[in-house]
């Protein structure tokens, strides 16, 4: 395998050894590509008006339009559509609660028609205003694919629904106690009525719109214009028959006889009998009787009886109907026939196996006569109860089916529908046509008959994926929906008053349309941000839930299942345990969307069993022609399929088939999975139950402190940790000029830099910002002054990243082995230096909110002067009222003073004398400051006051836009400090050696410029010099103009922000103010908290034991944490014991390059070291390209470890881990550390005693992750609290301060136990006796513990209810 030879700035720093048997032919494509795509394409933001495809808001808009008034002489056109700057950027959004959108302005224009002078053909123009209209606010995508609304980072989820077309099914024989199958079709459009076809236990067709009361078939044929003899004619062949004096001569078709059973004797022309009477006719007789020249067959009379006319007889002399069309044949009638001298007779072939008469059967049934009694009847089954005028009926039935503007089958559901029908070409109407309806008809009676298979609505060709794009566009075309009914209803005035575009379009419906659907529907959802591989997750999450979507109540198992077509589209490992398991999915690794939505999933092209390297995305329908090998296929040196047999799936099924019959070959081996579960090591060693439960809980692991590295990777953990935007990268190649925590400067190469634009690129960093999961967002630099980059590289890592690779967890040191019971049932010990190294301690950030509201009773006020609060309780409070930043805060702690004003109260004479003597309004307010919660402290890291327009900024908010407007200048001088100095360096060394024209310091003409020249002129005088060449000239001119451009618009950029910062902020309706006071707290490991690694094995941590009393090795290493090992066998998850095999081999060989290091070896020898590490096996890693510097920094970088990538389905060999092993602990280490011969398990010791343990134990390094189900969050305690208002009874949760809820079963545990008095207490005293318990408080103040129960408020209730029913019950009192 070739090596790799380019490294990125990060991976130079630490190069991950992988295992992977082959490099992978395609990149993983950018993971948020579906989201960012998809809403680009609905906005098209970027494209000139003109160049716009009809898609997405272009659509809307001319699906809208042009809108013509009842009369037709005003008509509304759309001209185009420009969407305006957003005010705020992404940041300002979220700090102020806004909604991070756009303003979309149509031009559109009204024209009115001179009615005097325009005819019906021709219209004549009096009239043309055109003009801008406001038409809502759009959203924007950030560039991270989600959306701020309401200062909230929300994700649209994109939904799997069943896509528009025609499906053919039966119900599976569970409809009719006989078990028979029940054929029917639906059509299903994108918009408009539903159209079903089904077939009854009696085989009668019927059809039903819109799930409507069901109607005979043949009324829906005779509705689109066919007669009786025609529907015969498109459903039957017929037999045709000449008629005798008794009996009649039938015309022999050989096909038609075959398999039946003689009913007669068959003779042929000669007379001769062919087939005897109640014998089966076999393919030899009707052989013969062809070879015999037989023509026709005589048949009996009752031959006849019971067939049916396939069309209207008519007699020749009086032009009398003497036989309809499917009508039966009896005696009478034949008699009748022969009598009026017909001698002709057709009448419809059918039989019992594969040609039923079922539409001769519905056609008996239906009662209509002709085309439009039909249509009436559809009509009445329509809207019943309506008269069925003419107009009326015509209408509606064109409507249903017909009208564009009602149905629409969409480009995807004529593509389907032709596809399914057999028509070869993919495009036609977006409405049904006759012969639509007649040709589902025909399929739907030949899958009766038994041919052709029905649909499986399970397979990803039948589903179809709605993005974001598509989502919205929807709820934009029902806002200009409802403004078009409106604008309809005024476009007639617009002839008589001058009223313009914007006096008729309202744009509130839009705007309505938009927030409901970005704020509340199903599929908008309030993003999971806990770590960055669950913003990932979450972007490229496929609900089938949701409008229009499944519920999970009707969804049954089959569409829950895993289907063969998810391969390489839908991850089969990652979806929800719980109600929603299977109806949720997650897009897989490599997996895209075509143009109609469908998922396509990649595939090398193999040509003559050679594989190459074309690459070609197959959907799931055009998957089912080819037949595709597995990517691990074993390949010779020229990439041809070796071995006679090759693993492959043809049709969904997995054979052996021969090499040249391969026509494709996946792309990897990860490319069935998700990003979730392709970062799972070792995931093909793992049950997928315990596989899918180890995807979903990496994604709640919580950022830590110190994020590290997985010793064991997969690979993947650099393409997630990058597309999911949460390190920084460089935007382009250059230098780095300056970093600090909060900043860092790159000087972009010559090469890079856009002329007249600044070379410098700003990356400010992200410190300490709330999650949506209250987790800590925080990035940190990786780089240093003068490093060199390049496009792409990675400069700052984010929350759970490390070095630019995704690190959830931290590595430990784990020993599987029962201690104590303490790690009973998947309990967790872990050791005090864990704790006490703040390993596993994460920062969550807290936002409190209070709001000054304008009351009934006056305004609310934030002030100091808070009644009845001791001078030590305001001493962290300003002027203001507001707590200052860096305040460390308690429980019940106040952060922001506010009083409200309370009624006027009857006061007493000693209160009216204070009042009297001090003026004190003190009563009239009651103190309503926010208060730190219960169970939570931390420290002040920000706070922010938001003040209504028109409403004095007190000396606070002042305060915090002085120090926002001094810290953006400070970066803006910054920038332009370092603008300039890239500006003089670059005029520098333009000069240098050029010869001058004149300049300042009286520089003659021809003098050549130096350097030492240009140091004694002022470097703003420089541009003064006059260069003799042309080109140095125009290069200087371009270099000041871009100085004085980048000058004034900083300024500019400074106006605008101050601007921003002092109007007033838009507030809810009724807030005058606003503060959030931000809480950062630190929440150390402890017990209870929960853990898991990545392979689904978690537990909850039972005892933090001291680091002396844990098992240590002969060394004296100490465990860091004890897992039980029974947990392993049953739950079959051995990913985990290999990740702790190759976690502790790459943790050996760590530390032997750290005692090189120590021992202050060359990098001759440890590059020599580190070939043998990387390139003795798995992937080869081209080490030369590193200089020596490089690799002694490298091999710093590796003393705690060396990664690996062990890729998923393709990873280490137990031969590979095995040779790692003894890399790592040669003999001499081996007896140092008291391991095995395997390498894999030390005798321990117990801490306690010193004494050694009697078996060898597992032990290595694993990669173990803190959960986001903390204990702090979950424990609650509660004495008094808040009572429900009819029960009087506790609230319930934590939420609301509640208590715990004393069910029925916890009743009955006392009654057994006969603990009497305290069942009293509990159903009284301690629930809802109202007096009761005030008395028990009091008596407890008194220090006595006397208990009084009364009667439950509860009964109150009962005795109120039974009153509601009409009984009159009263409680006496005896």
């Amino acid at each position: 395998m070739a090596p790799t030879s380019t490294y990125s700035y990060t991976e130079r720093k630490r190069i991950r050894k992988s295992f992977g048997s082959r490099d992978s032919v395609l990149k993983v494509p950018y993971l948020l590509q579906m989201q960012k795509d998809a809403y680009t394409a609905f906005l098209q933001a970027d494209m000139a008006p003109q160049k716009r495809t009809n898609e997405g808001l272009q659509a809307a808009f001319n699906a809208a339009f042009p809108i013509v008034s009842h009369n037709g002489f005003v008509e509304m056109k759309f001209v185009e559509y420009n969407l305006a700057k957003p005010a705020f950027d992404v940041r300002e959004c979220q700090t102020r609660g806004l909604t991070f959108a756009s303003a979309v302005r149509a031009k559109v224009q009204l024209i009115i028609y001179d009615r005097e002078s325009s005819t019906s053909q021709s219209k004549v123009v009096k009239e043309v205003k055109e003009q801008e209209v406001y038409m809502g606010e759009v959203p924007l995508m950030t560039d991270k694919g989600s959306f701020i609304i309401n200062g909230t980072e929300r994700v649209i989820v994109s939904q799997l629904h069943r896509s528009p077309g025609v499906f053919f099914e039966h119900d599976k024989g569970k409809t009719h106690s006989s078990g028979k199958l029940l054929f029917s079709a639906r059509i299903i459009p994108y918009r408009g009525s539903w159209l079903d076809f089904e077939f009854d236990p009696k085989d009668i067709l019927y059809f039903r719109v819109d799930r409507r009361r069901k109607m005979p078939v043949t009324i829906l044929l005779k509705a689109i214009g066919l007669n009786p003899e025609s529907i015969l004619a498109n459903f039957f062949v017929n037999d045709n028959f000449r008629l005798m004096d008794s009996g009649a001569q039938m015309e022999f078709v050989a096909d038609r006889l075959k398999g039946e059973v003689a009913r007669f004797d068959i003779t042929d022309k000669s007379g001769k009998v062919v087939v005897a009477k109640d014998k089966r006719i076999t393919a030899r007789h009707t052989r013969e009787l062809e070879q015999s020249g037989t023509t026709h067959i005589s048949v009996p009379e009752d031959f006849l009886i019971g067939r049916v006319v396939a069309r209207n007889i008519v007699d020749g002399d009086t032009g009398e109907i003497v036989a309809k069309a499917n009508e039966e044949l009896t005696e009478a009638l034949l008699k009748k026939l022969r009598s009026a001298g017909v001698q002709d007779l057709q009448v419809i072939y059918t039989n019992e196996l594969d040609q039923g008469a079922y539409i001769s059967q519905t056609l008996r049934i239906d009662e209509t006569v002709d085309e439009f009694a039909a249509r009436v009847a559809i009509y009445r089954m329509m809207r019943p109860g309506e008269p069925p005028t003419e107009d009326a009926v015509q209408a509606l039935f064109q409507r249903l089916f017909y009208n564009p503007d009602t149905y629409d089958l969409s480009r995807v559901g004529r593509m389907k529908f032709n596809a399914k029908i057999g028509r070869d070409e993919s495009t036609g109407p977006m409405v049904l046509s006759n012969d639509d309806i007649l040709a589902v008809v025909k399929i739907l009676v030949d899958l009766r008959n038994g041919k052709g298979e029905v649909d499986d609505i399970d397979h990803l060709g039948n589903r179809r994926v709605r993005c974001v794009g598509e989502l919205a566009e929807n709820q934009y075309r029902t806002g200009l929906a409802r403004i078009e009914k409106a604008v309809k209803e005024r476009l007639g005035q617009a002839e008589q008053e001058p009223l313009m575009p914007h006096d008729l379009i309202n744009s509130k419906p839009i705007s309505a349309a938009l927030k409901e659907f970005f704020g509340a529907s199903q599929l908008s959802q309030f993003m999971d941000q806990t770590n960055p591989l669950a913003e990932i997750t979450h972007k490229r999450r496929v609900s089938a839930l949701g409008p229009g979507g499944l519920t999970r109540e009707r969804a049954g198992f089959e569409v829950r299942d895993v289907h063969v077509t998810h391969y390489g589209r839908v991850c089969p490992i990652e979806t929800p345990e719980g109600p929603n398991i299977g109806l949720i999915n997650s897009l897989a690794l490599y997996a895209r969307l075509n143009e109609y939505g469908f998922i396509e999933t990649p595939y090398r092209r193999v040509v003559d069993g050679k594989v190459t390297d074309q690459i070609d995305y197959l959907s799931a329908i055009e998957e089912g022609k080819y037949v595709i090998a597995q990517a691990n296929a074993a390949l010779d040196a020229e990439g041809r399929l070796t071995g006679d047999l090759v693993s492959a799936r043809e049709k969904g099924e997995s054979t052996l088939l021969s090499a040249e019959r391969v026509q494709y070959m996946d792309v990897s081996p990860a490319q069935i999975v998700s990003v979730a579960a392709s970062l799972v090591p070792f995931l093909e060693h793992d049950d997928a139950n315990r596989a899918l439960m180890g995807a979903n809980m990496s994604r709640q692991a919580v950022p830590v402190l110190r994020p590290e590295k997985p010793m064991v990777g997969t690979g993947i953990e650099r393409v997630a940790a990058v597309d999911s935007g949460t390190v920084v990268t460089a935007n382009r190649g250059g230098i780095v000029d300056y970093v600090d925590a909060t900043r860092i400067v790159v000087r972009v190469n010559d090469d890079e830099a856009v002329a007249g634009e600044v070379g410098v690129d700003i990356y400010n960093l992200i410190k300490y910002q709330r999650s949506n999961q209250n987790t800590n967002i925080h990035q940190r630099p990786i780089v240093k002054k003068g490093d060199v980059l390049a496009k792409g590289d990675v400069i700052a890592d984010g929350a759970s990243t490390d070095l630019g690779e995704i690190a959830i967890g931290q590595n430990m040191l784990i020993a599987f082995m029962p201690w104590n019971g303490y790690n009973f049932e998947d309990s967790i010990l872990i050791s005090e230096r864990v704790v006490a190294e703040d390993r596993y301690t994460s920062i969550h950030i807290e936002e409190l909110v209070v709001m000054a509201r304008d009351t009934k009773l006056g305004a609310e006020e934030i002030t100091r002067d808070i009644p009845n609060l001791s001078e030590q309780q305001l001493n962290r409070l300003d002027e203001s009222g507001i707590i200052y930043v860096g305040a460390e805060v308690q429980p019940g702690d106040t952060l922001v003073g506010k009083v409200t004003p309370k009624g006027e109260t009857t006061l007493t004479p000693e209160e009216k004398l204070l009042r009297a003597i001090f003026g004190e309004k003190a009563s009239d307010v009651k103190d309503t400051s926010l208060r730190v919660d219960q169970g939570s402290s931390g420290t002040v890291i920000d706070v922010q006051v938001f003040t209504r327009e028109g409403i004095q900024r007190d000396k606070r908010a002042q305060q915090i836009i002085d120090d926002e407007l001094k810290r953006f200048r400070l970066d803006l001088n910054d920038q332009l400090r370092i603008v300039e100095a890239d500006a003089f360096d670059r005029i520098e060394k333009l000069l240098n050696g050029r010869v001058a024209n004149g300049g300042p310091q009286k520089l003659a003409k021809g003098t050549k410029i130096d350097k030492a020249y240009l140091a004694s002129v002022e470097k703003f005088h420089w541009f003064d010099i006059r260069p003799a060449e042309d080109e140095v000239a125009t290069q200087l001119e371009s270099i000041k103009n871009a100085l004085e451009q980048t000058r004034h618009s900083f300024d500019l950029a400074f106006e605008e922000k101050r601007k921003k910062l002092t109007q007033g902020d838009e507030l809810p309706a009724g807030v005058l103010k606003m503060v959030k006071v931000y809480l950062a707290v630190k929440r150390r490991l402890q017990p209870g908290d929960k853990m898991a690694g990545r392979h689904g094995n978690k537990g909850v941590v039972s005892k933090i034991v001291p680091v002396e009393d844990m098992p240590y090795m002969a060394d004296g290493t100490p465990a860091d944490i004890v897992l039980n090992p029974l947990g392993v066998p049953s739950r079959m998850n051995i990913g985990q014991v290999l990740e702790v095999h190759l976690g502790w081999a790459g943790k050996g060989i760590g530390q032997r390059i750290g005692d090189m290091l120590r021992d202050q070896a060359k990098a001759a020898e440890m590059r020599k070291f580190l070939e043998e590490v990387y390139n003795s096996r798995g992937r080869k890693e081209d080490l030369s390209v590193l200089s020596d510097d490089e690799v002694m920094a490298m091999a710093a970088n590796l003393t705690n470890g060396v990664p690996y990538a062990t890729p998923v389905f393709d990873g280490a060999s137990e031969a590979e881990i095995k040779d790692m092993l003894k890399l790592a602990y040669p003999d001499d280490i081996k007896e140092r550390k008291g391991l095995t011969e395997s390498r894999t398990q030390a005798y321990l010791y117990d801490g306690r005693t010193g004494e050694r343990f009697e078996r060898p134990t597992t032990i290595g390094y694993m990669h173990y992750l803190k959960l986001h189900h903390l204990v702090d969050d979950k424990m609650h305690a509660r004495s008094t609290g808040p009572y429900s208002l009819v029960t009087q009874q506790p609230l319930g949760g934590k939420a609301q301060f509640g208590g715990q809820r004393f069910g029925e079963m916890e009743v009955w545990a006392l009654e057994a136990y006969g603990a009497s008095y305290v069942l009293q207490e509990m159903l009284t005293v301690k629930s809802d006796d109202v007096q009761g318990r005030t008395k028990v408080y009091e008596s407890i103040v008194k220090g006595e513990h006397a208990i009084e129960a009364g009667m439950p408020e509860s009964f109150n209730v009962l005795v109120k209810e039974i009153r509601s029913l009409g009984l009159d019950i009263e409680l006496e009192r005896s």
